[in-house]
C-alpha cells in the first residue's frame, strides 16, 4: 500500500500534469487557429477510456509515457483516404501558413517551460526561499582560513565591504581573487572580527567533472538554511530567475553528453522520476512541485531537439519549407521519422538500461 501511495500516485501525477500541459498547448494554439482536433489523448497505445466533445474525441491511452493531439490533415495519409471539403481544408493542419504550424508544433514545449515557471514562482511566494547561511561548518588544515584564524562556526558578514548574504556569495567573493589580499569581517560569539585571508588557486571539478581554476581559502559550508520570505515582485523575479537557470542548464547538459564530457550512463527515465517523485513524496508533498517544475523544463528543451517525431524535428521540417518555399517530400519525411523513431527507441532502451542498473546496485 505505501508503495502504491508513496511511488506509483506522485509518479502518475507528476507525468499526468506534465503530459497534459504539453499537449494541452498543442491543442489551445491549434484552436486558436481554427484548426479541426479529432482527438486528444493522455498516453499512446489502446483507449482505455475516452468521451467525445463536440468534434473532438478525449481519451486516455494504456501506455502513460507521452500523448498526442490529432488534427485533420496532420498527416499527408487523411487527404488520401478521402479529399477533404472546402471546410475541411481550411481547418486542417497542413492547410495552415506555416508560421501557424510552427506556432502549434512550438506551443507543446512552450507550454511545459511556462508550467515551471509558473510552478516556481508560486512556490517562492508561498514557501519563500530557502538559502544556506555563509557559516563555516569546517576550516581545512593549512589552508588560507586556517592560518588567518577562521574558525569552525564563524559566520562571515562582508569581504571587502560587500555584505555576505548566503554561502554562494563567499564563493562569488572568493573564486576570482587568487593572491589577492581580502578583508572577511567575520561574527565570532557576538563579536565583528576582521581578518585577511589570501586566496590560493585551485584545480576544482564542475558538476561535469571538467577540471577548472579557481581561487579557494578552505573552508567548507556548515549545511545550515533559513528561509527568506518573498513579497510578490521578489517571487515573480526568483520564479523567472530560477526558470531560466534551468533551461540553460538542460541546455548545456545536452551539450556536454553530444562531446562526451558527460556520460551516457548519467542518463535516466521513468524509473529514475518514479524514484524520485516517490523520495520527495515521502519527504513532503509540498515538494513535488519544485521536483515537477525541473523535470517539465527538461521535457520542454529534449522536446525541442531536432530529431524526427519529437516536435524539434517537426520544426525544422517546417523552417526548411519557409525557407525553400515548399514543404519536404513525402519520402524524405518518412525516412527521417523512422531514422528519428529508431533512435529514440535506442535512447529509451540506454535509459531504461541505466535505471535498472542502478536498482540493482
Amino acid at each position: 500500500m505505501n508503495f502504491i501511495v508513496y511511488y506509483i500516485v506522485p509518479f502518475a501525477l507528476v507525468l499526468g500534469i506534465l503530459i497534459l500541459f504539453h499537449e494541452l498547448g498543442h491543442f489551445l494554439v491549434a484552436k486558436a487557429f481554427s484548426v479541426k482536433i479529432l482527438k486528444f489523448s493522455l498516453g499512446f497505445g489502446p483507449k482505455l477510456a475516452g468521451k467525445k466533445l463536440g468534434e473532438t474525441e478525449y481519451q486516455i491511452s494504456a501506455i502513460p509515457l507521452g500523448g498526442y493531439v490529432k488534427m485533420l490533415g496532420e498527416n499527408d495519409e487523411d487527404e488520401e483516404d478521402r479529399p477533404l471539403s472546402p471546410e475541411e481544408e481550411r481547418r486542417s493542419f497542413s492547410h495552415q501558413h506555416v508560421l501557424k504550424r510552427l506556432a502549434i508544433v512550438l506551443a507543446g514545449p512552450f507550454f511545459n517551460l511556462f508550467l515551471a515557471l509558473v510552478i516556481f514562482c508560486g512556490f517562492y511566494m508561498a514557501a519563500g526561499k530557502h538559502v544556506m547561511i555563509p557559516q563555516v561548518g569546517e576550516v581545512r588544515d593549512a589552508s588560507p582560513a586556517h592560518r588567518a584564524g577562521i574558525l569552525k562556526g564563524d559566520i562571515i558578514d562582508a569581504i571587502d565591504g560587500r555584505h555576505i548574504e548566503t554561502w554562494l556569495d563567499i564563493r562569488e567573493s572568493v573564486r576570482d581573487n587568487a593572491g589577492t589580499p581580502l578583508h572577511i569581517t567575520i561574527l565570532r560569539g557576538g563579536k565583528f572580527l576582521t581578518l585577511t585571508v589570501v586566496p590560493e588557486p585551485q584545480v576544482v571539478k564542475n558538476i561535469f567533472g571538467e577540471e577548472r581554476k579557481s581561487a579557494l581559502i578552505g573552508i567548507v559550508a556548515s549545511g545550515k538554511f533559513r528561509t527568506v520570505n518573498l513579497g510578490l515582485a521578489e517571487a515573480l523575479g526568483e520564479g523567472f530567475r530560477r526558470t531560466w537557470e534551468l533551461i540553460k542548464m538542460t541546455a548545456l547538459v545536452v551539450v556536454k553528453l553530444l562531446e562526451g564530457v558527460l556520460s551516457i550512463k548519467t542518463l535516466g527515465g521513468p524509473i529514475l522520476i518514479g524514484q524520485m517523485t516517490g523520495e520527495v513524496a515521502q519527504q513532503n508533498w509540498a515538494y513535488l512541485f519544485p521536483l515537477m517544475g525541473v523535470i517539465s523544463v527538461n521535457l520542454g528543451i529534449l522536446n525541442l531537439l531536432p530529431v524526427p517525431i519529437l516536435d524539434g524535428g517537426f520544426v525544422v521540417f517546417l523552417l526548411i519549407e519557409l525557407i525553400i518555399g515548399r514543404p519536404l517530400g513525402i519520402r524524405k519525411r518518412e525516412m527521417a521519422q523512422k531514422a528519428g523513431l529508431v533512435l529514440l527507441m535506442m535512447l529509451m532502451a540506454v535509459v531504461m538500461y541505466n535505471d535498472v542498473a542502478r536498482l540493482l546496485k
